[in-house]
């Protein structure tokens, strides 16, 4: 039996005459609001077991690069990078100093669980609705207490490492001759989910990471027009999990403590709206909502799996992501 509910006996709040199921307290302790979710699933237990899956030594990363695009979709900053020279400084000596800005959404990345409220409830997770300044955290203001779910809080916890699953829809869609493009609202079931976990031997246990393979930025990068690549990522469509409450009782049962994907929101994209097929607009989201804030489920996305995927193909698809 799990030590943690179900998703149909979570507690339910209610707004707008929708009920919703949530994990508001499920982790609380002590008397303190918790600010890790679903991380609470990876316990030195968890890590131990994780451990046993290095076995060859190989490491990968799953790091996109930042100027793939020109351009990051819908609307966000680029990156925007400056060297400076010692000989032109006070310094007066020779050898160099790097400057960046971006927005943390134009690559790689983790979605903290105060970046998409339940657009109803108007909340993060765990109740959290923090200001702007709040979120800011000065010099000197890193939120030490405890206060807000932000992913500076990881560094508390010693970051994460657990064992990671990679899901690879790509090479199964392939496989059994469905065509699709990374590029269009294709829903990803939780049917076909099953069926590859099931052809691979993968066993989902409490902790694991869910990673799934769609093939967007391995898509963009076979895109050699840089007019071209910057039009497709910002696409308001790409293929991902199908969007419905379904699905979020699936993941949330299974105890992940993350998922992710190569895509830029791991759900379908756009989402559905009264039934109509990619018809809603970034309101109309159903993972995100449920994931972030009412369940305290990270959402990583735009992660590079092409070089993870091509050493699963030869060995397993289980490995320790840290």
């Amino acid at each position: 039996m799990s030590q943690y509910p179900a998703y149909d006996d979570l507690p339910i709040l209610t707004a707008n005459e929708k009920a919703k199921r949530c994990a508001w307290g499920v982790f609380d302790k002590d008397g303190r609001k918790d600010v890790y979710g679903c991380l609470n699933k990876v316990t030195p237990a968890v890590v131990a077991k994780a451990a046993a899956e290095v076995t060859d030594g190989v490491t990968i990363s799953l790091n996109w690069p930042l100027r793939v695009s020109p351009k990051p979709g819908f609307g966000r900053k680029g990156l925007s990078h400056k060297v400076i020279s010692f000989v032109d400084s006070p310094l007066q000596i020779h050898g160099f100093d790097d400057e960046v800005e971006f927005n943390t959404q134009c690559s790689s990345q983790w979605d903290g669980l105060c970046h998409f409220y339940d657009q109803d409830l108007k909340r993060g997770y765990n109740d959290a609705d923090p200001t702007i300044q709040d979120l800011v955290q000065d010099y000197g203001d890193d939120d030490g207490d405890g206060r807000l779910p932000t992913l500076n809080h990881w560094h508390a916890r010693g970051g994460l490492a657990t064992r990671g699953v990679l899901i690879d829809y790509k090479s199964y869609a392939e496989r059994k001759g469905l065509s699709y493009s990374p590029f269009t609202a294709h829903k990803i079931t939780i049917s076909a989910i099953e069926e590859i976990a099931h052809e691979n031997g993968i066993r989902f246990q409490p902790g694991d990471v869910f990673i799934l393979r769609t093939g967007f930025t391995e898509a963009i990068e076979e895109i050699a027009d840089a007019a071209e690549r910057t039009r497709l990522a910002s696409s308001p469509d790409s293929a991902g999990v199908e969007d419905n409450i379904d699905a979020v009782r699936w993941f949330w049962n299974r105890h992940f403590s993350a998922v992710a994907a190569d895509n830029p929101g791991f759900e379908v994209m756009r989402p559905t709206k009264d039934g109509v097929d990619a018809s809603g607009t970034t309101a109309d989201y159903v993972l995100h909502p449920n994931f972030l804030a009412l369940l305290g489920l990270h959402i990583g996305e735009l992660w590079d799996l092409k070089a993870l995927r091509l050493w699963i193909s030869t060995k397993r698809h289980g490995f320790i992501l840290a």
